[in-house]
């Protein structure tokens, strides 16, 4: 879809990144982090747009346009979209990524990886932790705050303890690396097992970074066990900017307990769509969610 409005896009230059570096100097790093982190507790929810699936086919300044007509003022990047923002991407173009964002009323909220820890391989487990950092700097170039990854399950005939250190371990890499350059870990709930939130909370116990946070990411087996309520507070202690869900009026998760438990602890993060549907309609689908949204969290 517009493919010549990307290709413009991807190879547009900007002269003045001529002296920008990829790597900023620790006191860059501290001005970043403090702009980036905020106090959750002191501010309200908002509904923001993760690019699967309603924005995956939009470049970036159609999804800019159509997010700012909907009214849902913050985006999760996804990798492999049509908007094309990916770690090949030069100085110039990620300075260009940055000044659209500066330019718009939306704000950059993350990246979307599919970066993961859990195989049982240890180049691969080597190779996720470098992409990872790749997505961490090119959030940082392009003004975001923070990358999202993965656990995606367990390796088969290993153990659970010892993937779960594996994982954990592996988190506290990418945060402390993440928080030198002013990005949050974001790590969602996902994966046959490690979606479990007692797992989750296991992780979590080795991920003792405060940069490594949880993600809720609205799946049916957050009800399993003693119930969403004993879930939630299982890890609510850990989590970070970011919170995925799906159209709120589809199916029969519940949402409307999940904002109440997110009001009682009063957070201040970003609610941010990941949708399954596909309606022709984007602006009025979101349109829709944000007044569902607004109505369960007033």
């Amino acid at each position: 879809m517009k493919r010549r409005t990307r290709r413009k896009f991807l190879t547009t230059s900007i002269a003045t990144t001529a002296g920008l570096s990829l790597l900023p100097t620790r006191a860059e790093a501290r001005d970043s982090r403090a702009q980036t982190t905020t106090d959750t507790s002191t501010q309200k929810m908002k509904l923001g747009l993760v690019t699967y699936l309603w924005g995956k086919d939009m470049d970036l300044p159609t999804l800019l346009d159509v997010c700012e007509k909907s009214g849902v003022m913050g985006v999760e990047l996804r990798t492999q979209h049509a908007h094309g923002v990916e770690p090949v991407l030069s100085k110039a173009q990620r300075a260009e990524v940055k000044k659209r964002f500066a330019d718009s009323p939306v704000e950059l909220v993350g990246y979307g990886s599919n970066a993961q820890y859990h195989e049982n391989n240890p180049a691969k487990v080597k190779a996720n932790i470098a992409l990872t950092k790749d997505y961490i700097r090119l959030m940082h170039d392009c003004g975001g705050s923070g990358v999202k990854v993965k656990p995606n399950g367990f390796a088969k005939d290993v153990p659970r303890e010892k993937t779960i250190e594996q994982i954990g371990l592996a988190l506290n890499e990418v945060a402390k690396f993440g928080d030198a350059l002013g990005q949050q870990i974001r790590v969602e709930v996902h994966g046959r097992g490690t979606s479990e939130l007692p797992v989750v909370r296991d992780i979590f116990k080795v991920a003792t970074n405060p940069n490594a946070t949880v993600c809720w990411n609205s799946n049916d087996v957050d009800l399993q066990g003693d119930g969403l309520a004993k879930n939630f507070d299982m890890v609510k202690d850990r989590f970070g900017d970011t919170v995925h869900i799906r159209e709120l009026n589809v199916g029969n998760y519940p949402y409307a307990e999940l904002m109440k438990n997110f009001k009682a602890m009063k957070y201040g993060g970003w609610i941010l769509l990941e949708a399954r549907t596909n309606p022709s309609d984007k602006i009025a689908a979101l349109i829709e969610q944000r007044k569902i949204f607004e109505q369960m969290t007033s």
